[in-house]
């Protein structure tokens, strides 16, 4: 569930932009979409805080950001290798991130992380380290 200033906008964003069908809703300031087997809430004013981060798992995240660029979606960060997957964010008009994430890449090495203040991080040995350039 994802809290949202203005359910109309977020719909138009959510539909035109990152794909999802509105399953129902727009009454009473709330709403469900889904894309393949991802259904979020939208509540208007209500429920939760916005900028909250979901993760969401797709088929292909590489694929997807091809899409979602040619769409006009806000990527926050390009699909990045990790050790649990390669992922990407993306930022609804409410600055809620959305984690879409994929298998990692095999035989590619794992990227830097891009955290909710926007600082960069990359892993080292003795834990993840701020790049500061």
């Amino acid at each position: 569930m994802l809290r949202v200033n203005d359910l109309s906008a977020s719909l138009d964003y959510y539909t035109r932009v990152l794909g999802f069908n509105n399953d129902w809703g727009s009454r009473h300031g709330f709403a469900s979409v889904s894309r393949d087997k991802c259904h979020l809430f939208l509540c208007e004013h209500d429920q939760g805080h916005a900028g909250s981060w979901t993760f969401i798992g797709v088929d292909n995240v590489e694929l997807l950001f091809e899409d979602l660029k040619t769409r006009g979606a806000k990527i926050r960060h390009p699909p990045t290798n990790y050790d649990w997957a390669c992922e990407m964010q993306v930022e609804d008009p409410d600055g809620n991130v959305l984690r879409m994430g994929s298998d990692r890449i095999p035989d590619q090495p794992n990227g830097e992380w891009l955290d909710m203040q926007g600082r960069r991080w990359l892993e080292a040995d003795n834990g993840w380290i701020e790049v500061t350039t």
